[in-house]
């Protein structure tokens, strides 16, 4: 945390850390992992709405709580760009952070596997492997996705790879 600026230092030492190392196929342990990831989830969505910075949705798909989805959107040139958002817990979780997928996105930067699932290798997963298990759903999305989303969203604009939904509703009407 020494290298970060203070802003991210400041967000993530407001998400609670998680202590349950617990992955979906340890039953009571399982859901008692899943309530701490709700709590650092509300906590985060919380925070974000209090700064003015709410930059996503997303909700359990299953009873399980294994497959996650949502969307999340990032402001470029005073536009909104906005995304489905998925993701799947891996069996190996907390051990293994899960892989974020954007599949809209699928195709259109270096920065992503096949699938639409955002390439964070380098930089996020000795992070999350250093931290393991206190980093959960709530730090991927803000240590993993945001900067991702910062980093690609205007370059995928400038080059013309994505456009804002008016825009693409403009052409289509020309």
């Amino acid at each position: 945390m020494e290298t970060w600026d203070p802003n991210t230092k400041s967000t993530l030492t407001q998400i609670p850390l998680l202590t349950t190392k617990a992955g979906p196929r340890d039953g009571a342990a399982w859901m008692q992992r899943l309530k701490e990831e709700y709590k650092a989830l509300i906590a985060y969505t919380g925070m974000n709405k209090s700064n003015d910075n709410d930059w996503f949705r997303i909700s359990a798909a299953n009873p399980e709580g294994t497959r996650w989805t949502g969307k999340c959107w990032y402001v470029h040139n005073l536009l909104k760009y906005e995304f489905d958002l998925q993701f799947d817990i891996p069996v190996t979780y907390p051990s293994t952070a899960p892989e974020i997928e954007l599949p809209e996105l699928d195709g259109k930067t270096h920065k992503m596997y096949r699938g639409g699932k955002i390439c964070l290798t380098v930089h996020f997963k000795p992070l999350w492997a250093k931290n393991c298990p206190r980093f959960g759903i709530a730090h991927a999305l803000c240590l993993g996705l945001a900067p991702w989303l910062a980093a690609e969203v205007p370059i995928l604009v400038d080059s013309g790879m994505i456009k804002h939904k008016d825009n693409a509703t403009s052409s289509r009407e020309s």
